[in-house]
């Protein structure tokens, strides 16, 4: 049996990294007293997993977990057990258990949307005019800095969507960005090529940017296992 659950990653804790956020989840799991199996080995470690990790200083409303156990548990009791024992930053948000064989998150994943909020005191039309160019060229390149190399990212075979509006003294960037096998484009870095490729007169470095949906051929991941 298996559970797959949807959890947050709040404002608390938006500057831990990934590795730091499986690890809370894990102390988690292990203070709900969840039947969880274990791998075997001379260094088993608890079977659970993420669909997609999420860049540093980025909140979530969409973290999908599988992880597996090693008898039955009813999905009230999994439900109330998990969601206590949840750390501040951390909410649940759906519980569904499934058994059979089912494709690994990772691989089933090839969409992220994401919520971008960022200080903007220019026109909307302007804004619109930065999406409307950066989709009108032939490419765009991305150069990723690495701690040995600097690698080059074509952000027009990932970016398929970004909607633009002004809210107030804020610009609102609704972003769909394509997960493949190969790499993908994280929304920080759509962001700075915008502001600093496409003119828009904004600070990429106070863009406060939320993920809202993972998919996997324009459905969520939970109609996987319910169909």
């Amino acid at each position: 049996m298996k559970l797959r659950a949807l959890l947050t990653k709040g404002e608390e804790i938006r500057f831990i990294s990934h590795l730091d956020y499986a690890a809370l989840i894990e102390r988690a799991i292990r203070r709900a007293k969840l039947p969880v199996a274990y791998s075997e080995g001379f260094n088993p470690h608890m079977k659970f997993s993420f669909a997609s990790a999420l860049a540093v200083g980025v909140t979530s409303e969409a973290e999908v977990m599988d992880v597996e156990l090693s008898h039955r548990i009813s999905q009230p009791e999994a439900w109330d057990r998990l969601a206590a024992a949840l750390p501040t930053g951390v909410r649940l948000l759906r519980l569904v258990p499934y058994e059979g064989k089912a494709k690994s998150l990772m691989a089933a994943v090839d969409r992220a949307e994401y919520c971008v909020r960022v200080p903007y005191a220019g026109a909307e039309e302007a804004a619109r005019c930065a999406v409307a160019a950066f989709f009108a060229a032939p490419e765009v390149i991305y150069r990723r800095i690495l701690p040995k190399k600097t690698r080059e990212v074509d952000a027009k075979a990932y970016l398929k969507k970004m909607h633009v509006e002004k809210d107030g003294q804020e610009l609102l960037l609704t972003i769909a960005i394509a997960v493949t096998p190969s790499g993908s484009l994280k929304p920080g870095e759509a962001v700075e090529l915008l502001a600093h490729d496409f003119g828009l007169n904004i600070e990429p470095k106070q863009a406060k940017i939320h993920r809202t949906a993972l998919l996997s051929g324009g459905k969520d991941l939970f109609a996987l296992i319910e169909s």
